[in-house]
This record gives C-alpha cells, structure tokens and sequence, in this order.
C-alpha cells in the first residue's frame, strides 16, 4: 500500500484528489496540509512514502518544501502536481530533488501511474509537459545543427551563454535569464571550455573576443 501526503492550499483540489484515490486500492490517503510549512510539522507523526504537492502556496511554496523535504525526509519521494508547465520551473523542482512532475489536468489514469512510478523509486513526467519538452528539444537541435557550421563550431545557445558569460552574469541569473536550469548552464559552460579547448572561463572570453564571436552592443 501506497502512503500518500497531499498538500495544496485549495481544499477543494485536495478534496478532489482524495476522492479520486479512493478507488485505487494500493493507494491510501494518509494525511493533508494546506501549505509546506504544515506538512513538515506533520510527517513525523504521519509517515508517508509519496508526497503529492502543488507548486505556488503560501508560507512554504513547492520547490522550498521540496529542498527542505529532501533534506529531513530523503525517504519521501515528491510528486509535484500543478497547473505550471514552464521548463526553467519544472527544472528547477527536479534539480532541487522532486521525482515526478504531473499537470493538473491529468486524467486520473496518469495521475496513479506517476504515484506508483515515483513510489517505485523512478522518476514521472506527465505527457503533455515530456512531450512539450521533447518537441523544444528538437527545435534547439535543429537550430544548432545549423549554427554548428559557422566559424567556432558553437550552436545558437552556446553562443548565447557564452556572450552572457561574457558580460559577468553568473550561472543562476543565466539560467533565470533564459529560463532554463543552473544545471542546463553548467553544461553549456563546460561543452563551450571543451569545444574551444581552452582552460578556464577568463580564457574562453579571450577567445570568443579574438573570433568575433561576441557581440557589443
């Protein structure tokens, strides 16, 4: 059997998923809270293998309590369910440790699986925000497959990371700037020091300079 924790600050969406639990038999419904805050001051007398939560709330928001939930509870696997399908957001709950990601408007059937499917230890997308995903994923490839043929061998996002990089912008205002995740950038970073074989940061902006690779405004 399933534990589940559901918090959200709207009692009539927690009355709504509570009543859609019901007829699952391997899932029971073992506690709620109206915020973060609340569910951390309740998990440790009421145990629970999946906590299901939503991402805007008052006092303690999702990705707070998620950072907070992987600290004190490592056990807990975290379901996130909203109405948010921005990338650089759901990026964000999944770099700060959330297992799975789920739409409100996900038919019950979705929503079971990706109860079991974090609860099982594996990580859940829902399939609109995988599928979203995976489209803009080959878009950007497309696009830098053309870019990649220029002077410098860089796509359209290296140079664009590279040129803000350029002007002193550190990894998180990248990231928030482009609306993607720390991780994301800290990849590009390390792909633009492998691609132009260069040591470190200062030296990879001397070489953008000496390519005419950057712009000046």
């Amino acid at each position: 059997m399933i534990r589940i924790f559901l918090v959200d600050d709207h009692t009539i969406v927690r009355e709504g998923l509570r009543s859609v639990l019901s007829s699952e038999p391997t899932i029971t419904v073992v506690g709620e809270a109206n915020n973060g805050q609340e569910l951390l001051e309740m998990l440790p007398t009421t145990p629970a293998d999946v906590v299901m939560l939503d991402m805007n709330m008052p006092v303690l928001d999702g990705l707070a309590t998620t950072i907070q939930l992987r600290e004190a509870f490592p056990d807990v696997r975290i379901l996130v369910l909203s109405m948010i399908s921005h990338e650089r957001s759901i990026g964000q709950l999944l770099d700060a440790g959330a297992h799975g990601y789920v739409l409100k408007n996900a038919d019950k059937g979705e929503i079971i699986v990706g109860i079991h499917t974090v609860a099982s230890g594996k990580q859940f997308l829902c399939s609109e925000v995988g599928l979203a995903m995976l489209r803009k994923v080959l878009t950007l490839e497309t696009v830098s497959t053309d870019e990649e043929k220029k002077p410098g061998g860089l796509s359209f996002r290296e140079r664009e990371v590279l040129q803000l990089i350029a002007e002193g912008m550190t990894t998180n205002e990248i990231a928030e700037k482009l609306f993607t995740s720390r991780r994301t950038i800290e990849t590009h970073r390390q792909n633009l020091i492998e691609k132009t074989k260069v040591k470190n940061t200062a030296a990879l902006i001397r070489y953008a300079m000496e390519q005419g690779i950057l712009r000046h405004d």
